[in-house]
């Protein structure tokens, strides 16, 4: 019988890779020597005993193609570019590490070779298939190939991207490393049923082999890139293999006695038993490489901190314009019309979501019709909102301009991973090598009826990401010109809330009597409505309160001779507080009024700002939210609970009253 060294031999491809496997090897043993001495950050997952995973599948790729992986990528990292040095300084948080010291262990990047990782299990799923989606728009002929762990196969986000992939027909592998645990789980106690089961059931090919036959595992992992390519379809390949580490670091609850029969059937133990001198000679070249890389790392500095910045003056010196009148249109056909132009005008811009297709439009037919012209670029999705939104990191990275479309605000929860976790860092985490231009717009509040789980405002959960961006639309300025800007400059992921209210509100704006509508010359305007004599009390609102908070005004001005000054800001984060400042040098006087639940919301970051950035400008405020309680879907009790016309006026009179 064949030996395995001699196996590994006998394959060129596993012959080329022994170099490769053996400096990965020597790589996570300097590693976790470092973190011994005190010189990493964080934790260390090694992959030692699945190096050939890494080197079997990264020989066959073309420049072009997209590797993504998870925690555990340092093998599959060094195995895709060879960045020994790269690799080391970033762990050891080095300027001249790949990511400047920002990623650490779990978050590389390598734009050259479209290389990504990150650190959530599952997350990369995604963002991987929409990498993929990007290609096949493109029609490169190239693909994108991802690794996860078994322990990854009860995230709910795989099952997502199995189905969209397999539906749309993606060039997507997706390579599972079956080392039998999760973390320190066994299998046995987390996973029912069949791994290549999980994949077949979505009609996606499967593949199987291990590490311990090394040629067949180059065979079979080139044989699956060739077929990717060739069908552009995806395929799930599970490699079966060892850890022989810790899971991090030194927590390792395992029989000795089962980690020491992994090391007996080790491929690279096996080598070096077989092949003593050869292996010795390969073992110190790659010892040299390794310890040159630590030398170059730590004479290297640390990275620097380099904060997202606002954007935003100190103090703002704004001009405030008249607001003009559109036109008769309603608000859901300026948005769809901006859409329509700006997809005529950049081909880089897709559409996503459930429902979004012709016939049906979208929930509130702000789509309708675009599907026709634009086919193949307006794509109906499944009932899946993390995986809408992970594709849409994903195409972002790769190149397109993508807008989700998420069908209630509510449903934003779902994905808040893909927001939070990724969208949000990798500009930052990766050393400012991509953005991530991705729209985000949903339809969010109440009084239509819709009850507890389709009525809520949920924007203050999203807000204060970095690079980040959060809209409210309102009533007083022009949707479609808001969606123009966001088109022109896109740099970051934007959240564009929309309330359901709005759709069918028409442009016009009437200006009510006494009073002057006007907005700032900043990117994202504010809307004030002034009244013509000096204003006793300012209102802060945005989104669906604003019309709202006009009837209060003028019901103050008409029945109780108060005059109220309404600040109404399209971008909610990053907030400029300086629009509320400059009406409160006159006033003193501040009241916020938010549809959603009030604690630790916009109400209370402006308070804070103003505080901090104009001290003793505000001499009294007050905050208006909808009641601690899931909003009814009988609509005189939603009414109850929402903030309206006759709270604010109260509240108002209270502010005027107290002073």
């Amino acid at each position: 019988m064949m030996q395995e060294s001699e196996k590994l031999l006998a394959s060129p491809s596993a012959e080329a890779g022994i170099e490769t496997a053996i400096l990965i090897r020597e790589v996570e043993q300097k590693l976790l020597e470092l973190f011994a001495e005190g010189k990493l950050f964080g934790t260390v997952h090694t992959c030692i005993g699945q190096e050939w995973v890494g080197v079997a599948v990264a020989g066959p790729l073309r420049d072009g193609d997209y590797m993504i992986s998870n925690h555990r990528c340092h093998g599959h990292f060094l195995a895709r570019t060879g960045n020994v040095n790269g690799l080391i300084a970033e762990i050891m948080g080095k300027q001249s590490g790949v990511c400047g010291g920002r990623g650490g262990s779990q978050h590389l990047c390598d734009v050259k070779h479209g290389f990504f990782s990150n650190g959530v299990q599952g997350g990369m799923m995604p963002i991987a298939a929409g990498l993929a989606l990007s290609l096949k728009l493109k029609g490169t002929g190239y693909i994108a190939v991802i690794f996860v762990g078994d322990g990854t196969l009860g995230e709910g986000v795989i099952y997502e991207t199995f189905n969209i992939a397999s539906k749309w027909e993606l060039p997507f592998l997706i390579v599972l490393e079956n080392n039998g645990y999760a973390q320190s789980t066994p299998q046995v106690q987390t996973l029912a049923g069949e791994i290549e089961a999980r994949a077949a059931a979505f009609g996606i090919q499967t593949s199987h082999c291990n590490t311990w036959d090394t040629e067949r595992l180059c065979i079979v992992a080139e044989e699956s890139i060739r077929q990717v390519r060739r069908t552009q379809r995806p395929l799930f390949l599970q490699v079966d293999c060892d850890r022989l580490m810790a899971h991090s670091k030194g927590d390792d609850d395992r029989d000795p006695r089962e980690i020491e029969a992994y090391k007996m059937r080790d491929p690279l133990n096996s080598y070096f038993c077989q092949n003593p001198t050869k292996g010795a000679v390969l073992q110190q070249h790659a010892r040299r490489i390794v310890a040159k890389a630590v030398v170059c790392a730590e004479k290297d500095p640390y990275g620097e901190l380099n904060e997202s910045k606002c954007s935003l003056p100190s103090e703002a010196v704004l001009r405030w314009t008249a607001t003009m009148p559109s036109n008769e249109e309603r608000h859901a056909e300026a948005i769809r019309g901006s859409l329509l132009r700006n997809m005529r005008r950049d081909p880089r811009i897709l559409l996503l979501g459930e429902d979004i297709e012709s016939p049906y439009g979208g929930a509130f037919k702000v789509t309708k019709g675009l599907s026709d012209e634009f086919p193949g670029r307006v794509l109906n999705t499944p009932i899946s909102e993390a995986t809408i939104v992970g594709m849409g990191n994903g195409l972002a990275l790769g190149g397109f301009i993508p807008v989700c479309e998420i069908m209630f605000g509510d449903f934003l929860t779902l994905a808040a991973d893909q927001i939070i976790n990724h969208a949000s860092k990798f500009h930052q985490m990766y050393n400012g090598q991509v953005q991530v231009p991705m729209v985000i717009r949903t339809p969010m509040g109440g009084r239509r009826g819709y009850g507890p789980t389709h009525s809520q405002s949920l924007e203050k959960h999203f807000l204060g990401l970095p690079q980040t961006r959060v809209l409210a639309l309102h009533s007083c300025y022009d949707s479609g010109i808001v969606y123009d800007k966001i088109f022109s400059s896109i740099d970051r992921t934007t959240i564009v809330v929309e309330n359901k209210q709005l759709y069918p509100t028409r442009l016009l704006p009437l200006v009510p009597a006494g009073f002057a509508l006007e907005h700032s010359d900043e990117q994202y305007p504010t809307t004030r409505l002034r009244p013509l004599e000096p204003p006793q009390v300012t209102v802060f609102c945005y989104g669906g309160i604003m019309p709202y908070a006009e009837q209060a005004a003028v019901a103050c001005f008409d029945d109780f001779e108060i005059t109220v000054e309404v600040i109404c800001p399209i971008q909610i984060y990053p907030l400029n507080p300086w629009p509320v400042i400059e009406s409160l040098k006159q006033t003193h006087l501040l009241l916020v009024v938010e549809e959603g639940i009030g604690f630790a919301a916009e109400g209370s970051e402006l308070i804070s700002q103003i505080t901090e950035q104009a001290p003793g400008v505000m001499r009294r405020a007050n905050r208006i939210g909808s009641l601690h309680t899931p909003i009814p879907a009988c609509g005189r009790l939603e009414e109850e609970t929402l903030p309206n016309c006759a709270m604010i006026l109260a509240a108002i009179q209270e502010l005027a009253r107290l002073d």
